[in-house]
């Protein structure tokens, strides 16, 4: 085994360690401090696939997010009855479908056939902006503007309830 290999499998490990934390912390902050556990272990899997711009905007937007937006009274939470009883199915099924992915893509096959590490050619961050802002800039903008939709309705029902 490989030390990338082994890296893969322990921040995967940590990963989902942290969203199962995630999910059965009573209090808040300690919710957010799983998330946040989460998002860097993501960001080391980025950077294990030579992904270093993604890592970093990973860390400082969505973990600095998470932070800012936890920096509010916390209540005490208790499992909802949804999460309790249809999650753990639902998470078994998703395994199971992962791993039906992961057994059937070309990694997979590659792996199954002894065929070695997939050859990935480096892109730029230049080469992305100019891809994303030129050939992919429609998808962009309708992402930007459903980002934007969410946090309306989100403010809207965040008003409801107070």
């Amino acid at each position: 085994m490989s030390l990338p290999f082994i890296l893969f499998f322990l921040f995967a490990l940590i990963a989902v360690a942290g969203a199962i934390m995630l999910i059965v912390a009573r209090e808040p902050i300690h919710s957010a401090l799983s998330l946040v556990l989460v998002m860097v272990a993501l960001a080391a899997l980025y950077l294990l696939l030579g992904a270093e711009f993604t890592a970093a905007v990973q860390i400082i937007v969505y973990a600095g997010a998470i932070m800012v937006l936890n920096a509010g009274v916390e209540d005490r939470t208790d499992f909802s009855k949804m999460a309790k009883y249809a999650g753990l199915p639902l998470a078994i099924v998703l395994l199971f479908g992962l791993a039906h992915w992961m057994a059937h893509s070309l990694i997979g096959e590659q792996v199954a056939n002894g065929a070695g590490a997939v050859s990935q050619a480096a892109v730029s961050t230049r080469a992305l902006s100019t891809m994303l802002f030129h050939d992919y800039l429609l998808p962009f903008e309708a992402t930007s503007i459903l980002i934007l939709i969410a946090m309306l309705g989100a403010l809207v029902l965040a008003k409801r309830s107070e």
